[in-house]
């Protein structure tokens, strides 16, 4: 079933979809540095930055390369629960400065250290070296903690390619302990390489993601004739000592239904799964706030609750 969508959305959306129709017209096909200029430029329809009492940005050595994170906590002094994020952007965009409001808000709201992950994109960096930066910050995040006070609860969240990515790690930390996780939380996850969902044909065009676009950045993360279905999350043995999950999906959104059956699978494994909807809302309306302060305000609202739950 085709989303409906917020009547607040219609008139940016018009926009959109008048851009991309040109863009067809004229035969202009997608190219990384362009894609990238367009989600950074969703920064102007994100423009509340609010205060916090730490940020610093940090690096964590490899023997190849340095994986740089942007570290925030609203009370150095106070042992707080530590979550790491990690961006959206197909695999191939978007970055800690682009996602720095929603660190800080993340912070604030859930009263936690973040640890806002930079880590290698696509098409120059393929599947897995972004994935692997991640689970070396996972591995080795007290190294970016210095001078920081914090607990050992320890989170993992992300948006879109940064929920396939916490999903990912989840399915490897399943098999090959890497953290003790005390819970995931996805907005609007992407859980499914082979883009089987109906969510994916219904949802695929006119709602700013589009299925075509999702299909090229798949291309582009995967280089190696990689099994797209046996490293789909989605696709992965379940068990019910998976972390507690917070998914939240969007109704306008092509990744819709394959997070909806994420979350099905999991509850069906036995994990304590929190579901939340937004029935009205387009995939990275996390990025628009200015256009949808209400669902922001909820969104984060309900990350606090999730990981107060353990408090």
């Amino acid at each position: 079933m085709r989303g409906i969508v917020s009547e607040k959305l219609k008139p940016f959306l018009t926009q959109v979809n008048e851009q991309i129709a040109l863009a067809k017209d004229n035969g202009i096909s997608f190219k990384p540095e362009i894609v990238r200029e367009n989600l950074d430029k969703l920064s102007a329809l994100n423009t509340k930055i609010p205060a916090i009492s730490f940020t610093e940005d940090r690096l964590l050595s490899q023997s190849t390369h340095k994986i740089p994170v942007r570290v925030y906590s609203p009370d150095v002094q106070q042992p707080l629960p530590v979550l790491i994020y990690f961006h959206g952007g197909g695999h191939m965009c978007g970055s800690v400065e682009l996602y720095d409001p929603m660190c800080r808000k993340i912070a604030n709201t859930s009263q936690c250290v973040v640890i806002s992950v930079d880590y290698r994109l696509a098409p120059e960096h393929p599947y897995p070296e972004g994935l692997n930066d991640c689970i070396a910050i996972l591995k080795h995040y007290q190294e970016l903690l210095t001078g920081i006070s914090y607990s050992d609860a320890l989170y993992i969240a992300g948006d879109s390619a940064g929920g396939a990515i916490c999903t990912s790690i989840v399915m490897q930390n399943t098999q090959n302990h890497i953290a003790k996780i005390d819970g995931q939380l996805l907005i609007y996850p992407s859980v499914d390489y082979t883009m089987s969902s109906d969510s994916v044909k219904t949802n695929g065009t006119g709602f700013l993601l589009e299925s075509d676009k999702v299909a090229w950045y798949f291309d582009n993360y995967f280089q190696h004739n990689e099994d797209k279905q046996a490293l789909s999350p989605l696709n992965a043995p379940m068990s019910k000592n998976m972390p507690r999950s917070l998914v939240i999906t969007a109704g306008c959104d092509p990744l819709r239904d394959e997070g909806l059956a994420y979350a099905g699978a999991l509850t069906a494994a036995g994990v304590s799964v929190t579901h939340y909807s937004f029935d009205h809302m387009v995939h990275a309306f996390i990025n628009i706030e200015d256009l949808v302060p209400e669902e922001c305000a909820k969104l984060y609202q309900l990350m606090a609750e999730f990981i107060k739950t353990d408090s």
